[in-house]
């Protein structure tokens, strides 16, 4: 999952429980693994929709944070892809990943344009990844929004529980009216995992998509722990889907696990379930994340959309 506020950071210098846990290999051996995984389903690659790609200042930051076991973390979480930006490029490229995100986000106000400014430039040196933009609540927000989709920005990421904000924040309102006359994705991370967060949870994202009901809202992380609800709303509407990131996964299930009463309702949802990995910000490999979408034995073409087809249709990927 995403890291938590960057504004705690700060407060977290010091902390003697500095995850130093070495990840399994990630080189040669993996690589093969997962083309292996997407050859095998009969799709050309995988498209994944939860991957972060943020200024080096900001990135550090966020991953000052996961090895300070912060808060609201509260466990063990060593950096699988710890690597050089170019070289985290090449590694989704090795994988056979077609298609990817910059997933930034904004803490305080006065990030979320200065953030957009340098997706763009990442964008355009980045042919393959699908130019990303972000929002905050504050005054001029509706504006660079504009100025992001005029850009070309194709989606946008919004983190409840990093931004502290609440969605139905009337600062938002033109921000939420733009994206939806646009028909623009939203990765929106709104579910209370790993810590709830004081606007987090299904409720207010009721009341957002009360008000903008063709909203194209992704849910990330399947909303967890809130699953069940965040699939009565996928249900209710018709442009909201949800990430796989980091669901599924051991290192989820035996914290957060799935409901298995729920598991039927993955095959009715089959085709707005997209995938994602957290990418470069896991614990485990790679593959692992893949794996992880096999735990319920729901068939290839239940794979193939979720990994390709959907995503591809999504955001027009040939």
């Amino acid at each position: 999952m995403s890291a938590t506020a960057l504004g705690m950071v700060e407060r977290t210098k010091g902390v003697s429980d500095v995850c130093t846990e070495e990840v399994p290999s990630t080189g040669p051996e993996e690589i093969a693994e997962v083309r292996a995984f997407w050859r095998e389903l009969g799709v050309p690659g995988v498209i994944d929709v939860h991957t972060h790609f943020m200024p080096k200042s900001v990135m550090d930051k966020v991953w000052g944070y996961f090895d300070s076991a912060g808060p609201m973390i509260g466990r063990p979480w060593p950096i699988a892809y710890r690597l050089a930006e170019e070289e985290r490029v090449h590694r989704l490229r090795e994988f056979g990943v077609r298609a990817f995100t910059s997933m930034i986000y904004p803490h305080k106000h006065a990030m979320a344009e200065w953030l957009n400014q340098w997706a763009v430039e990442f964008a355009a040196q980045t042919p393959d990844c699908l130019h990303t933009a972000t929002f905050y609540p504050e005054e001029s927000a509706a504006s660079y929004v504009g100025k992001s989709l005029e850009s070309g920005a194709r989606i946008f990421k919004s983190h409840i529980q990093v931004g502290n904000y609440d969605p139905n924040d009337p600062l938002l309102d033109k921000v939420w009216g733009q994206l939806e006359d646009s028909e623009t994705p939203i990765v929106i991370h709104c579910g209370s995992g790993p810590a709830p967060g004081e606007y987090t949870g299904p409720d207010r994202i009721a009341s957002l998509l009360a008000r903008y009901p063709r909203l194209s809202l992704i849910v990330a992380h399947m909303g967890m722990p809130e699953y069940s609800e965040f699939l009565d709303l996928a249900e209710a509407y018709g442009n909201v889907r949800l990430d796989t990131t980091m669901a599924f996964t051991d290192f989820t299930e035996e914290q957060c696990a799935f409901p298995k009463a729920d598991v039927s309702r993955l095959v009715d949802m089959q085709d707005r379930i997209l995938f994602g990995s957290d990418f470069p910000n896991i614990p485990y490999p790679y593959l692992t994340a893949l794996q992880a979408v096999t735990r319920f034995d729901l068939g290839d073409e239940w794979l193939r959309a979720v990994v390709h087809d959907n995503a591809a249709k999504l955001f027009s990927v040939s």
